[in-house]
Formats: structure tokens, sequence, C-alpha cells
């Protein structure tokens, strides 16, 4: 079942805020890592590449959490909790879209010299929390 995310808190996705994801180790303990963001609807998506921790995570276990603050009021946040599939279509595409959003760079530039394969993971929500602090 899918949850929504509030359209104030897809102005955390739309901005160029860092998302901290959560995902689960082989011994049941959590791994989290520092990503950028963007979404396709209601999906948040990011990039990683083959091989690394999150990445191996995710293929054993697909469920994550997103962790998306403002920065102005750190006190506001969306949690995204979810379902992940991977794909290595479109990885490089999503990486270089991600790199312009918060580089202002239209390439990625640190794969480049490297045999990294871009992943997209796309987390399609299953609980959304959303706390904004007046």
């Amino acid at each position: 079942m899918t949850s929504e995310i509030p359209a104030e808190a897809l102005e955390f996705i739309d901005g160029p805020n860092f998302a901290t994801v959560a995902t689960i180790q082989p011994d049941g303990s959590p791994q989290l890592s520092v990503v950028w963001v963007t979404r396709e609807g209601q999906d948040v998506v990011f990039s990683t590449t083959r091989g690394r921790r999150k990445e191996l995570n995710l293929e054993a276990d697909n469920r994550c959490t997103l962790l998306i603050s403002d920065p102005a009021n750190p006190y506001s946040y969306v949690e995204i909790r979810g379902t992940t599939t991977m794909t290595e279509e479109g990885g490089r595409e999503l990486i270089d879209a991600l790199a312009k959003k918060y580089l202002d760079k239209d390439r990625y530039p640190w794969d480049d010299g490297t045999d990294n394969v871009r992943v997209v993971v796309r987390v399609t929500p299953t609980r959304v929390v959303f706390l904004q602090p007046r």
C-alpha cells in the first residue's frame, strides 16, 4: 500500500536538500548514507553504484527510510518509509540530473575514469511522516 507525500513536503524533495537513507545491514543493524534525491510523481529516486553498501543492503532487503530536513528549520522534516526497486536503466541520466540540481554541473564528475555502474533506486512510500512545527 502506498502513502501520499503532502504537497508541503514535496518542496523538501524538490529543493537541493540532502537526504539520509537508512538501509538494513546483513546483521540487522541500520546503515545510513547521505544522498541526493529527486522525485517522479510520489516516488523518490536517488543514485548509487553497484557494489556500494546501500545497494547491497537493498538487494537483500528492499525496505528503506529517507529523512529530509529543512536546512532553514531542522525541526521540520519529512520521513519517507518505503520499498525500493533498482535498475541500471537511466543511471547515468539520473546522476547527471542530480549533479545539475546539487552542483550546477551538467555532468556528474566523480565517475569519470572509473568503472562505476550507476543504479537508479526508486522508493515507493508506504508511510510518510511530515513534521512542520510553527
